[in-house]
């Protein structure tokens, strides 16, 4: 297993605030020796003007790469449409070690490890949620996060101290707020899931949309 990280904007490898989160890894661990099956800690810029946030590791995605939405077909949706819009540097080939840069940006999850079925529950997203906090305050440049999904929309925001009431989710909508370092555009998009995609709720085109508002405002 790697060696925990200290900062603490990434939960300890060994993390033991969520039992149920806690026993799931280990009985995954027991079938999957050679997965990561730890906290996934983020990836990308610390000077990133852009955070994406998903909901948690993916089972055979992320909580086996130890990579945020690598090896399942959320990450090959999401990595290539950041491509195209110039947010990474290099060819996704769905593992960790593909060499793949991310530019002017960084994804996290707003919990950290891998859940029963993809579910959280919500004191498991509140324990884990002082690592989103300390997440967006470390990123000094940040001016726009993209959230993937109410749940994810519903941390961020109460990850920065506002009420859900402050912004409303829906698929492309954005809001302005406070954060740490000064104010942020808050942009939504329904989760880049394989559900959402195979049952037509998200296409590419939904999914680009979403990019194009987000490079527009970077680059505005």
């Amino acid at each position: 297993m790697p060696v925990s990280k200290s900062h603490p904007a990434e939960a300890p490898l060994d993390c033991p605030l969520c039992p149920r989160l806690v026993a799931f890894r280990e009985a995954t661990a027991v079938d999957h020796p050679d997965w990561h099956n730890a906290p996934v800690e983020s990836f990308g810029n610390a000077d990133a003007r852009l955070l994406v946030i998903g909901l948690a590791p993916g089972l055979r995605g992320a909580n086996r790469t130890g990579r945020p939405f690598t090896g399942d077909w959320a990450g090959d949706l999401l990595y290539a449409t950041m491509g195209k819009f110039g947010f990474t540097r290099g060819t996704y080939q769905s593992h960790a070690g593909d060499g793949l840069e991310l530019v002017d940006a960084m994804i996290t999850n707003a919990v950290r490890c891998v859940p029963p079925e993809n579910k959280p529950v919500g004191a498991e997203a509140n324990a884990c949620r002082p690592f989103l906090t300390s997440r967006i305050a470390a990123l000094p440049r940040l001016e726009a996060v993209l959230c993937l999904g109410k749940i994810s929309h519903d941390n961020t925001l109460r990850a920065l101290g506002h009420r859900i009431k402050d912004a409303t989710f829906g698929h492309g909508a954005q809001a302005e707020l406070d954060g740490p370092n000064g104010k942020l555009r808050l942009f939504d998009s329904y989760h880049c899931s394989r559900y959402n995609t195979n049952t037509g709720r998200l296409t590419e085109a939904m999914f680009d949309a979403v990019f194009a508002d987000i490079r527009t405002f970077l680059d505005r």
